[in-house]
């Protein structure tokens, strides 16, 4: 390309919408051999010609744009990670689909941004036979030299030693060590050390056998796997059934295939046991990503993958960009947890993401859970997804026994405490057995709603069946905009106990240790794991039985497995069920059933509390059956008579500003006509403006619309034309932003 111009397309890291599009810029001879697509390059920018960052996404030695009136890039960024091709296609196809700047999307997918120094280990050996070294160490004692005699003793054995344990632990002056190598007494070895974030060191020694279902599972998916099938999979395992045992051998498939795998866990809190058991089964192959790692941790993972040293990469969410070159298969354990739901621009589902990378990847995608999302079991029931199955637990164990505490009959009979008396006994019991027991805050949701305490009455939306958000003196649904004076007496029994839940898991673990004194209590939450090592060394104390009782929300009823476990209280059950969405049912089902699971998986019996002020609702009632299929009947129902995604798809658009009336105004103008712009059968229902559920945050007004249509393209294309009419504004429009969210799991 010497004797040709060569001309660069990039995307100036500014995350604006004015500059969300690419810019050519001439490629000087000089860098023309080593510039390449997906570096960071700084470019003159703007009128000023400011110094920027910018990413090349194509290179060529054509332009429609006359060569004279480019500028030139000035040179490529050191200490920046290159951004991959396929990194690109992912960033761009996440902008259109989801709605956000090309350079937002850009540095979502890429898991490292700069460049860390490495980590250099130096070994330390004799250069010389072992009786010239005994030699010299005697010299050395004759002299005095003591650094010199705890030197040669340390290397008499023959073996290298690191360089950094001899002149730590050992004292010995980095000079000695230099001036004897210059000697040709010792030669020191440099080698590359890599920050590894996993320090498991013990292997199981065989894998486990698995069961009849399990291997039908197994067969049955790499078989379609070998076939050419890519229609993803998905696995509903009750708790205990051994889906990870699958989940292994499944990997363990692709690995003889020569295939890596990305595995996505919900929570860093379920890392630790995760992790544990893949090391045991795969070794030192495996690695992990996530936020708590640090940057030069991060670096040297991905570092490790382009070397061919990690063939599976486990982590949350952003683990999902590892950029492997042969990938084989991405594992979504726990697919129906909201975390991954990205909450920050572009609000993309590490799902749909999963499926369109396995598209131009050809990985095979295969998710699982024991409480499914009801979007990933309506696709498999309409054979948009392969459904598999485990109804039993492994071995001995059985589904534990549940037990429903009526709250508002324990109010009546004098029990203001946060614990029910069956609860309350069945602690005892367990403690003086030595068995241990889980407590369980169901924080979810705390915020939405207002219930009585004397009947349970929750204020609901008369047309949309959700609870209404508490706004100081109305109440408001945030779906249609239903408006209601806020009450001071429950309109369904008159009683003046209406009102929210008032507790955190400080004060459960103050309850709880003056109940039972004795009691050996540790708590998990966001206040005890501040540090990234928190999580491990609570989960290990508790594994380990040095703690009677865990207390915590949602991170400890996620994947755990504790064989002592045979007691699980939850409290507040309720809470999540009114939050002021329509998931709130699903996301209850699922926590309490999840929450269930973790008592009696071995071979002692468990047993489960669940203490309610609505004992009769069906989300309850199905969990403490452990009865999915139920829930799904009822709750699918529900969904189709009111509208709601899986059955319909929704567009939220959350719209901010600093003037609520003028906010509201240009709400009003931005949607009005979009139903219009298509034919009647395709055309979509829009809902609002209505207050979001935070009407206000730092000095921003919020209002959401909400769009529906059962085909998602309507949706993208109303995203699409909503876009172009704010641009065709611009400076109208400018100090208002708008947010898009396809689908939400949470209310506005």
């Amino acid at each position: 390309m010497k004797e040709k111009d060569c001309f660069a397309r990039v995307i100036i890291d500014i995350s604006h919408e004015s500059v969300d599009r690419m810019f050519t810029y001439k490629v000087p001879e000089h860098l023309r051999d080593v510039i390449s697509v997906g570096q960071c390059v700084s470019v003159p920018f703007g009128r000023g010609n400011t110094r920027r960052q910018a990413y090349v996404t194509q290179l060529g030695d054509t332009t429609d744009i006359d060569p004279a009136k480019l500028k030139e890039i000035e040179g490529i960024e050191e200490g920046e990670m290159p951004a991959l091709a396929r990194s690109i296609g992912l960033a761009w196809w996440m902008k259109n689909r989801y709605g956000s700047t090309m350079i937002t999307a850009l540095k979502t997918v890429l898991p490292v941004k700069k460049k860390m120094k490495d980590v250099i280990y130096r070994e330390v050996s004799l250069a010389v036979s072992e009786q010239e070294a005994e030699l010299l160490r005697r010299e050395a004692f004759l002299k005095g030299q003591s650094g010199k005699v705890r030197l040669f003793s340390a290397l008499s054995q023959g073996a290298g030693i690191s360089f950094s344990y001899l002149t730590g632990q050992l004292a010995v002056s980095a000079q000695t060590i230099t001036s004897l190598e210059k000697k040709g007494i010792l030669k020191i070895e440099s080698y590359q050390s890599f920050r590894n974030p996993i320090r498991f060191r013990e292997k199981e020694p065989e894998k486990k056998q698995l069961t009849p279902a399990q291997q039908e599972i197994v067969e049955d998916y790499l078989k379609r796997f070998d076939a050419g099938e890519r229609t993803p999979a998905l696995l509903h395992g009750i708790t205990g059934s051994g889906k990870t045992e699958v989940y292994m051998e499944i990997i363990e498939g692709m690995l003889r295939r020569g295939r890596q795998v990305i595995v996505l866990i919900p929570e860093i809190a379920l890392t630790y046991q995760t992790v544990r058991r893949f090391y045991r089964r795969f070794g030192d192959v495996i690695s992990i990503l996530n936020s708590r790692l640090s940057a030069g941790e991060k670096y040297d993972q991905l570092r490790r993958v382009e070397q061919g040293q990690v063939q599976i990469m486990i982590g949350p969410r952003s683990a999902l960009f590892t950029p492997f070159e042969n990938l084989g298969l991405i594992l979504i354990d726990e697919e129906h947890e909201t975390s991954y739901k990205s909450d920050q621009m572009p609000r993309y589902h590490a799902k749909e993401v999963a499926q369109y990378l396995c598209s131009v990847t050809g990985a095979g995608l295969f998710l699982g859970s024991a409480t499914p999302s009801l979007d990933s079991y309506y696709k498999a029931k309409n054979k948009e997804y392969l459904l598999y199955t485990l109804k039993e637990r492994i071995g001995e164990a059985h589904l534990p026994g549940v037990q429903i505490a009526d709250l508002r009959k324990e109010l009546a009979e004098g029990n203001f405490s946060m614990f029910s008396r069956p609860l309350s006994e069945a602690m005892a019991d367990r403690l003086a057995r030595k068995e241990q027991i889980m407590l369980f805050l169901n924080r979810r949701g705390i915020a939405g709603f207002v219930s009585c305490k004397s009947c349970g009455e929750v204020l609901k939306c008369p047309h949309c069946d959700v609870s209404l958000s508490d706004h100081k003196d109305r109440m408001i649904c945030h779906y249609c905009g239903y408006e209601t004076p806020k009450v001071k007496r429950c309109p369904a029994c008159d009683s003046p106990y209406i009102y929210g839940f008032k507790a955190g898991t400080q004060q459960i673990e103050e309850a709880v240790q003056k109940m039972f004194p004795a009691a050996r209590v540790l708590r998990m939450d966001a206040d005890t794991t501040r540090k990234k090592e928190d999580y491990d060394k609570i989960l290990a104390a508790f594994t380990a039985q040095e703690a009677d009782i865990l207390i915590g929300t949602q991170m400890i009823v996620k994947g755990h497995d504790f064989p002592m476990v045979t007691l699980v209280g939850i409290l507040a059950a309720d809470l999540s069920l009114f939050a002021s969405d329509f998931t709130a049912p699903e996301r209850t089902f699922q926590l309490l059933t999840q929450a269930v699971g973790r008592a009696g998986r071995a071979e002692r019996e468990g047993e489960a509390i669940i203490q309610t002020y609505q004992p009769e609702h069906f989300a309850i009632q199905r969990a403490a059956q452990q009865d999915y299929e139920g829930f799904y009947e009822e709750e699918i129902a529900d969904r189709e008579m009111m509208g709601f995604p899986p059955v319909v798809h929704l567009l939220c658009v959350l719209m901010t500003g600093e003037d609520e009336e003028k906010l509201i105004a240009f709400a009003g103008w931005l949607f009005q006509g979009l139903a219009e712009v298509y034919e009647k059968p395709q055309r979509p229902q829009v809902l609002g403006p209505a207050p979001a559920s935070i009407g206000k945050i730092k000095d921003r007004y919020r209002q959401v619309v909400y769009v529906k249509s059962p085909d998602m393209q309507v949706l993208i294309r109303a995203k699409d034309l909503l876009e172009m009419k704010v641009e065709k504004v611009k400076k109208a429009a400018e100090g208002f932003s708008l947010l898009f969210d396809f689908d939400p799991i949470s209310g506005y």
